[in-house]
């Protein structure tokens, strides 16, 4: 790969960190409702969640669509159930907060901080599909492309995970002083 096609890939997965989307949201939604700690906790296992869906589609693409593409809607409706409970139970405790503006004890730990990401991450079959369309865009085809892919893989799960934790720290920046 040459120099000026990674950093095209780089350039992509960049705007792709920034682009909102459920992953971002629970982060979010974490960070506002526990803390930093817990917004970098879900960011740990949206990653992880990530870092399989990556190396599922560049492990062996055709295969995995193929098996998913019977389980497509199913996942779907799925995540897109967890990510209205979650988002409900967000309206739920703004509802609850005191006269001060705080929030109520609310039981969470690293565990299902960290739990909640890799599920919100894994019931995401669409990215499975946008990499399928995504990282062969990258790959030169007169070179090994079980290597190219990996090597796309990695840098993808890397660079997205650099650009979210750098907007967290902005947002703190920003939000916190």
């Amino acid at each position: 790969m040459s120099p000026e096609l990674i950093l095209a890939f780089i350039a992509t997965c960049i705007l792709l960190g920034l682009t909102p989307g459920p992953n971002m949201s629970l982060i979010v939604a974490n960070t506002l409702s526990h803390g930093l700690g817990a917004g970098l906790v879900t960011l740990a296992g949206t990653s992880t969640g990530l870092a399989l869906l990556v190396a599922g589609a560049a492990l062996g693409m055709s295969s995995v669509m193929v098996f998913m593409s019977e389980w497509f809607d199913v996942i779907r409706w799925i995540g897109a159930l967890y990510l209205v409970y979650l988002g409900a139970r967000q309206l739920w405790l703004f509802r609850r907060r005191g006269v001060d503006g705080a929030l109520p004890p609310v039981s969470g730990s690293r565990g299902s901080w960290y739990a909640q990401g890799v599920l919100v991450s894994l019931s995401n079959p669409k990215v499975l599909l946008f990499l399928g369309a995504f990282l062969p865009q990258f790959v030169d085809p007169a070179r090994d492309p079980v290597w190219q892919l990996s090597v796309l893989a990695v840098l993808f799960v890397v660079v997205l995970v650099l650009t979210v934790a750098q907007l967290r720290s902005l947002e703190r920046r920003v939000f916190y002083g």
